[in-house]
């Protein structure tokens, strides 16, 4: 499950996303729109410009913006600065690998097979979904 802070960046990069590159949007308007606590929202937006995703500009016209297109913005790697690694097992973990406290023996763990392949199909679809993606929902329909 991703945490609330990561849906609350996905929505405003969402935000982002739809007002164009080179656009800003003030945090008030991105937090009235998206229902996101405008104190947290700043939090998060701080996180997204520190991770290379989004840029802050001050002034009359100023506010945030994305700093790649949309279609290179890919709903793993907001996931992974947010939360952390994608990965429901500490053993199925590529940037925070730790063995399971109770397990015995990896290569005959039934239940690390099973999630390893539900993990590599999860990570195989968020690395491929882009913000450009979500703004086209009828590409994502299943």
């Amino acid at each position: 499950m991703i945490s609330q802070k990561a849906k609350y960046a996905l929505r405003a990069l969402v935000s982002l996303a739809r007002a164009g590159q080179g656009h800003t949007r003030m945090i008030g308007d991105i937090s009235r729109e998206q229902s996101i606590p405008k104190k947290f929202l700043e939090q998060i937006l701080l996180e997204l410009k520190r991770g290379g995703f989004v840029a802050s500009r001050r002034g009359r016209s100023g506010g945030y913006e994305l700093l790649r297109a949309p279609e290179d913005i890919m709903y793993g790697e907001v996931l992974r600065l947010i939360d952390g690694p994608i990965a429901p097992l500490p053993c199925l973990s590529k940037i925070a690998y730790r063995k399971c406290d109770d397990c015995q023996d990896e290569a005959s763990c039934e239940i690390r097979h099973v999630f390893e392949r539900v993990t590599l199909a999860t990570r195989a679809v968020l690395d491929r979904t882009s913000l450009a993606d979500s703004l086209n929902l009828e590409e994502l329909a299943v």
